[in-house]
Order: C-alpha cells, then sequence, then structure tokens
C-alpha cells in the first residue's frame, strides 16, 4: 500500500503540463539507469518502471511483456520488453532481486506506461538482494541532463 500512497501524493506535482514535447518530466524522488527504466526503493523493495522519456521515443505502448512472480532480476540485465507502434524494446532491471509482484493491468491497459509512467504504469515489485546496488543509479538532475545529452547526439 506504501506505493499506491506515494502514487496519491506525487500525482498532482507528476502532471506537469509540459508543451508537447518539451523535455519528458523526470521525477525528483526517483533513480534512473542509463537504459531508462527508474526505480523507487521502500524499505527492502523497489518499484520498477520506463521513464517518461523512454516511453515518449517508443510512441504508443501496444503490448507488455510480463515476467513471472519469483523470477530472479539482476541489475542490468533484461526482464521484459515494452512493444510499441515503432519497436520493441527490452526492459532492463536497475536493481537485483526477486520479482515480488507485477503490474498485471498493463496486460489490459499497456497504454499506462504512456499516460502514466511513473505512477500506475508501473512494471514490476523487486525485493532487492542488494540494496547497495541503487548508489550505481542516477539521481533526477544527472538522468535530466544524460537524456538531455543523448537527444543532442542523435
Amino acid at each position: 500500500m506504501a506505493f499506491r500512497l506515494w502514487a496519491s501524493k506525487t500525482s498532482s506535482y507528476l502532471r506537469i503540463s509540459v508543451p508537447h514535447r518539451g523535455f519528458a518530466s523526470v521525477a525528483k524522488d526517483l533513480k534512473y539507469a542509463d537504459s531508462h527504466e527508474w526505480v523507487k526503493v521502500d524499505g527492502t523493495s523497489a518499484t520498477i518502471g520506463i521513464t517518461d522519456h523512454a516511453q515518449d521515443h517508443l510512441g504508443d505502448i501496444v503490448y507488455v511483456e510480463l515476467p513471472e512472480v519469483g523470477a530472479a532480476v539482476k541489475q542490468g540485465s533484461s526482464f521484459g520488453a515494452v512493444e510499441s507502434v515503432k519497436a520493441t524494446s527490452d526492459i532492463n532491471s536497475p536493481v537485483s532481486g526477486k520479482i515480488i509482484d507485477v503490474n498485471a493491468e498493463l496486460s489490459s491497459s499497456p497504454g499506462l506506461v504512456n499516460g502514466s509512467p511513473y505512477n500506475d504504469g508501473w512494471i514490476i515489485k523487486v525485493e532487492l538482494s542488494d540494496a547497495g546496488e541503487v548508489s550505481n543509479l542516477m539521481d533526477a538532475d544527472k538522468y535530466s541532463k544524460f537524456c538531455e545529452e543523448e537527444d543532442s547526439s542523435h
């Protein structure tokens, strides 16, 4: 329930109206991988999804390949995929651990990833095996700069 409480508190803060399409929104209290996944750590568990930047580049998401609850994930390794009208992209785990929950809503509503990447569009929850791995990830400011540099190099 902690995630839902967090989501309701921050949903109004995340729905910043941006002119179509300025820079994608980056939530301040999350950590980010250079493969464009976010993680929110809550004690020994972590919620994982893809970033606003990633969903924006992918376009309309039509399918999310979800892993099984109980499967192990490793930092930097793929655990699933998102398929959009433009491309299919692997989803990599920003942390290592065991999957304790998957967002089954995405099976029937994959567009949640587009409409609410940091809240309703979360993908998996993981029991962390090494909380120290989080320190290898970028904070919001570093991730914003990373995205700007990546976009300007294309």
